[in-house]
């Protein structure tokens, strides 16, 4: 995985040497639309028990997006689609959800990722992103899920080994994966 390098842009919004620059903007709008258009036609349900538990790629994008712009980039990403869902639909506390699993695995991945811009550094903060993602969506279910579902806390505890972990894992995994198979091509396409 090559690091992405900062070219000097003229059509910097600051004056300053770490300001977003226009392709950097464009680029993050572009991510998020993408992101905003898979969330609403790609739901798949990974495991018959929890159907109403569903994969969409979003995770897939804001990775590519905060390894090739950093980690800023990657919660713009992992946030902004999501606001498009709490104002069309009912589901405020799945998008609450939704992005708290996004954040909590491209955040710390990206940092990493900034830090050690290598092979090994993606996968490491992938891991280390998977770690954080999945205490925090099960912290996030513990509270959340009360709340809307109508079931008790201890009934959600109930889910969480059957359920809960294995969708999540599942659904890092598989965004994960994507990432690392699209990233390359995808910045080249950037001309990074």
């Amino acid at each position: 995985m090559a690091r992405l390098t900062t070219r000097h842009d003229t059509h910097s919004t600051t004056s300053q040497s770490h300001g977003w620059s226009t392709k950097r903007i464009a680029v993050t709008a572009l991510f998020c639309a993408l992101m905003a258009i898979s969330t609403l036609l790609i739901e798949i349900p990974l495991l018959p028990a929890v159907p109403w538990l569903k994969y969409d790629p979003s995770g897939v994008f804001g990775l590519v997006g905060g390894f090739a712009f950093g980690p800023a980039t990657g919660a713009v990403i992992s946030i902004i689609p999501y606001l498009l869902h709490i104002a069309t639909s009912s589901g405020v506390y799945g998008t609450i959800m939704a992005i708290l699993a996004t954040f909590s695995l491209v955040v710390p991945a990206s940092l990493i990722y900034k830090r050690v811009p290598t092979m090994w550094g993606a996968l490491l903060g992938m891991l280390v992103g998977a770690i954080v993602c999945l205490a925090a969506c099960i912290a996030g279910n513990l509270i959340i899920t009360p709340l809307y579902a109508h079931m008790t806390t201890e009934q959600v505890v109930a889910l969480i080994v059957p359920a809960l972990l294995p969708f999540n894992l599942l659904k890092v995994i598989i965004n994960c994966a994507l990432a690392l198979l699209i990233y390359k091509p995808v910045s080249k396409a950037l001309g990074n």
